[in-house]
């Protein structure tokens, strides 16, 4: 985050949070960064992207171990979460079966949007989709290759 970004009490604010997830109303978040939050922050969801590059919004919250989870227009409030420090493994053999919980956090961890996680993989967008939905699971093979890009990328199952 750059120094001195309107967002930087954000960022303060959740790093001293001990939970694992928090719910803060957009008149909370005002009041941290003492300032309005922008009009595309009240009716866009993609103001509330996880995706630091662009955006010193995300940043604050990426940066203090946070995504935001949900954003309830209706409300006025977003969700903040922590990414869990271990996932739930199945195992068949010494291949990990990757599920919805893993593959969007590999996609995640990796910064990527479902369609470039899907181009770096050679599937469809839709295909991403569907794993993330629990529609359905990556087969044997393609569970050995997810787990060789998550080896690349540093996350730990």
């Amino acid at each position: 985050m750059k120094e001195r970004s309107k967002y930087q009490p954000l960022l303060e604010f959740l790093r001293g949070s001990d939970r694992n997830e928090v719910t803060l109303s957009f008149t909370e978040i005002e009041t941290l960064i003492n300032d309005v939050l922008p009009e595309s922050a009240r009716n866009k969801q993609a103001w509330w992207s996880n995706r630091k590059q662009g955006s010193s919004q995300a940043s604050a919250w990426i940066e203090a171990g946070y995504r935001v989870e949900d954003v309830d227009f209706e409300r006025q409030q977003v969700i903040f979460r922590k990414p869990p420090d271990q996932y739930q493994v199945q195992l068949q053999g010494d291949t990990v079966l990757w599920n919805a919980e893993l593959i969007k956090a590999l996609r995640q961890h990796m910064d990527l949007t479902q369609a470039e996680f899907a181009k770096r993989l050679g599937v469809r967008q839709a295909t991403v989709s569907q794993w993330e939905n629990s529609v359905y699971e990556p087969t044997l093979a393609t569970s050995k290759y997810l787990t060789l890009i998550a080896k690349q990328a540093r996350f730990k199952i």
